[in-house]
């Protein structure tokens, strides 16, 4: 029996994070510094972080990085620049006007070194023209509220940018190009991660445009005017990529794998539930739900605890007013699913430390939180249905604060089961 649920669910959380933070795991990719001229660039929520452990590999570099606010590194030669996440600003739209120039700037036998992480589709920011900051902002905004799955929401990214979709890597050419990628996206797929700034993409304005309809995104007339006049997204087989590898060099997969053998070694029968989950955050609780209370019911005292371990990336059909984000919302519909069941804890954050666009990792849960809420006067069905499930955990103590924690390999869903008959 585990002693202490909370605790042992956020040192799963620390260690999935852990074996993530490009200190440990960036430098093994690294090849060693050519004698040549060497630019890096990169975004996203790692950006820094990965930054710093190129430096501290090969030294003081020459480039620029963009990172969320709060996200900063030192270092001692790479420029770091923090702009808005998940909506882009002046900021972001300044500094990727720069990188671009630095990039443009690489001739033949230079090296670009390209760090992405996820985060990267609202940092990097240079919107097609015809099409301003502020309708860029909006359209991310609707974006995010749709309930699109980030793959879909990165196609439109793409054809209404000038960096994104293989435009970065093909504005480097004819300069080698390496890009050392951390997934955050189900599937590992490098295309969808960051909106692909360094690889080549298949799709179509019109691909975007579908999906503005089918996940009835309101945009503003500019919008499908740019994309009925087509875009810059290159095609995977462009002789300007023919100089890039993209290699990704942490994923979810790992994060979890570690997570796994951690909890192996404390006895847990641990189930992988896979790291490409998605879907509507609240429906894949109802699902995990069902699933912990058949495993529980078939458990007998002395049994050792199940361990439920997931990975991927839920979404958010908005359709309240309310401060929440996908592993919040997770948390709140599987209490209501569980009712209190005994011997049920659960955690769910997102392993940048920001859920939706809350400064709050995520939650935990246990048979207490719903009575735990009734003794504070909190609904959560009210807060559920409202998309209110950071306020609801807020108010009940059950928030996972971490802070920036420099590394993105999206979502983290553990639930433990022990028997109620031990206790």
């Amino acid at each position: 029996m585990i002693d202490r649920p909370h605790l042992f669910l956020r040192r799963l959380f620390d260690r999935a994070v852990e074996v993530a933070d490009p200190m440990r795991s960036l430098r093994d990719f690294l090849p060693e510094k050519p004698k040549g001229r060497v630019i890096v660039i990169g975004a996203g929520k790692a950006s820094a972080r990965m930054a710093e452990a190129v430096e501290a590999a090969w030294g003081p570099c020459e480039g620029l990085v963009i990172t969320r606010y709060g996200y900063a590194r030192p270092c001692r030669g790479i420029e770091v620049v923090e702009a808005a996440h998940p909506v882009p600003d002046q900021a972001g739209l300044e500094a990727t006007a720069r990188m671009l120039t630095l990039v443009e700037s690489a001739k033949e036998g230079d090296l670009v070194l390209a760090l992405i992480s996820g985060g990267a589709s609202a940092l990097l920011v240079q919107p097609v023209p015809g099409v301003s900051l502020a309708e860029k902002q909006a359209v991310n905004q609707a974006l995010l509220a749709s309930g699109a799955p980030i793959d879909r929401m990165n196609t439109v990214r793409k054809h209404l940018s000038r960096v994104k979709g293989g435009q970065l890597a093909a504005a480097a050419w004819p300069a080698d190009l390496l890009a050392l990628i951390i997934s955050d996206v189900p599937g590992d797929d490098p295309a969808f991660i960051g909106s692909g700034p360094t690889v080549g993409d298949p799709s179509t304005p019109d691909d975007a445009l579908a999906v503005i309809d089918r996940w009835k995104v309101d945009v503003a007339a500019s919008i499908r005017d740019a994309l009925s006049h087509g875009s810059g997204v290159v095609k995977p087989d462009d002789p300007r990529l023919a100089r890039t590898r993209n290699v990704i060099y942490a994923a979810p997969r790992q994060s979890l794998e570690a997570a796994a053998t951690f909890a192996r070694e404390a006895g847990c029968d641990v189930h992988l539930l896979g790291d490409a989950l998605e879907g509507e955050a609240r429906m894949a609780a109802e699902a995990q739900a069902k699933e912990t209370l058949a495993l529980q019911s078939g458990m007998m005292a002395g049994d050792p605890p199940i361990l439920l371990l997931s990975g991927g990336e839920l979404t958010v059909t908005r359709r309240g007013d309310g401060i929440g984000g996908p592993n919040a919302e997770f948390c709140l519909a599987l209490a209501l699913a569980l009712d209190g069941a005994q011997g049920i804890h659960a955690l769910a954050c997102d392993t940048d430390g920001v859920d939706g666009a809350a400064e709050v990792a995520g939650a935990a849960i246990g048979p207490d939180t719903l009575k735990i809420a009734a003794a504070r006067k909190v609904d959560p069905r009210l807060a559920l249905d409202r998309n209110d499930a950071h306020s609801f955990f807020g108010s009940i103590d059950a928030q996972v604060v971490t802070g920036p924690t420099l590394t993105n390999v999206n979502d983290f869903r553990a639930i433990l089961v022990q028997s109620p008959r031990a206790g």
